[in-house]
């Protein structure tokens, strides 16, 4: 016997009769003898629904909204959830009961609309599971230092799934969502992706942070950081998914694992700015204080070695925020202009088998100049190369590296 923890994204809940085949697909769990704990997102559609609620009452005020209050507002969506569950599996004939992040409870920090967890005390739900009840935990949610409700940002049910998991000791945690596993590309732009049986717990970090949108970056990291066995699977399909396990189990690692893209990108450039010590900390220190994450970074020396050129990118919607923040930091840093592009995308490879394979950089430079593609800036790891591209030739950068790497479906 396993002990399981399900999670259903909000598609997986989208209607009544799809809350009832969701609690069909965890009696037959609880019949084949596992324990089982689920986690549920709000209804497809209801979180944009209660945000809107939200701006609405605040605008009408000419307010900015109350976090505190914003929290206690969309954390409803996944509650109903639960509740609709619970209901659910108890027609079944099973023992369930719905759960608040409060209840358990999940202990966050104070940061309200993307809060961390600071702790789970799994006991309550063993307690539960070890007498034949389901819980059905809300996602999305947890409790402050305040016992205020705090909600953990967009895709939090996952980490909050992988979360219960690791306090439970659960065998693995099941993330049914409306794709049937992780592919080497995208589906939508590479018919010929295929689909990956296992997926190491770096590769899948890597591509989730570079575009990816299968698991959300944190709950990856929480998975890895706790040794969470996690399997990303279709709810709608009766299929195996990926399951996401350690470097060491798998059989041969592929060079390249997978190619994705994010369009959500923009790239600026600051023009002759003194070539001191101190001017990078001068750069991106205002935009950390500004919460404004930072992604490529490359710098340009001039000949006389005076000067350099500072080039980044920030995610698109933060554009204009950083335009304001540098024009009230020209004097200080004392560059001489800022241009800024819009119009990019990042095109990345990830794969394990880079650690110990040479000419994985020079293939995708070949095949991105064999589709005349230029490459405005390059970035990399262990296991990823990064390269920042005019966003029209996205797609056919996506498809032309995932031939090149031989990744296409036979």
């Amino acid at each position: 016997m396993s002990r399981i923890v399900m999670k259903f994204g909000g598609t997986s809940v989208a209607t009544t009769e799809r809350i009832r085949i969701v609690a069909a697909r965890v009696a037959r769990e609880v019949k084949a003898g596992h324990e089982v704990a689920v986690v549920v997102s709000a209804m497809a559609g209801e979180t944009n629904k209660l945000v809107a609620y939200v701006d609405e009452v605040a605008n009408g005020y000419g307010l900015l909204h109350d976090y505190s209050e914003y929290d206690s507002i969309v954390a409803s969506g996944e509650i109903v959830t639960a509740g609709l569950t619970a209901l659910a599996l108890q027609g079944l004939g099973l023992k369930s009961r719905s759960w608040q992040g409060w209840q358990i409870p999940i202990r966050t920090d104070l940061a309200h609309g993307k809060a961390r967890i600071d702790e789970i005390n799994g006991e309550l739900l063993i307690e539960a599971m070890e007498e034949g009840v389901i819980p059905v935990i809300a996602g999305f949610q947890g409790v402050n230092q305040l016992d205020r409700v705090a909600t953990l940002g967009r895709g939090g049910s996952d980490t909050s799934a992988v979360a219960i998991a690791a306090a439970i000791n659960a065998d693995r945690c099941d993330i049914f969502t409306d794709v049937d596993g992780v592919y080497t590309a995208d589906p939508r732009i590479v018919p010929k992706a295929r689909k990956l049986q296992q997926i190491t717990y770096e590769e899948m970090l890597e591509l989730a942070s570079v575009g990816a949108k299968v698991l959300q970056t944190r709950s990856v990291e929480m998975a890895m950081k706790h040794q969470v066995r996690v399997q990303v699977l279709s709810s709608f399909e009766d299929k195996p998914g990926t399951m996401m396990v350690e470097e060491e189990e798998m059989m041969e690692h592929e060079l390249v694992s997978g190619i994705t893209s994010d369009r959500n990108e923009a790239k600026v450039t600051l023009l002759e700015l003194a070539d001191r010590p101190g001017v990078a900390a001068g750069v991106f220190g205002p935009l950390n204080d500004a919460n404004i994450n930072v992604d490529m970074i490359v710098q340009n020396i001039s000949v006389d070695g005076k000067t350099t050129d500072m080039t980044f990118t920030v995610p698109r919607i933060e554009l204009a925020r950083t335009l304001a923040l540098f024009e009230t930091q020209k004097t200080k840093l004392g560059y001489k202009a800022i241009q800024t592009d819009g119009n990019v995308a990042k095109v990345s490879v990830v794969g394990v088998g880079m650690r110990s394979h040479a000419g994985v950089a020079l293939t995708m430079f070949q095949a991105l100049g064999k589709e005349s593609i230029n490459i405005l800036v390059i970035s990399t790891s262990e296991i990823k190369i990064s390269v920042l591209i005019e966003e029209k030739y996205t797609e056919l950068a996506v498809r032309a590296l995932h031939s090149a790497y031989g990744l296409d479906a036979q």
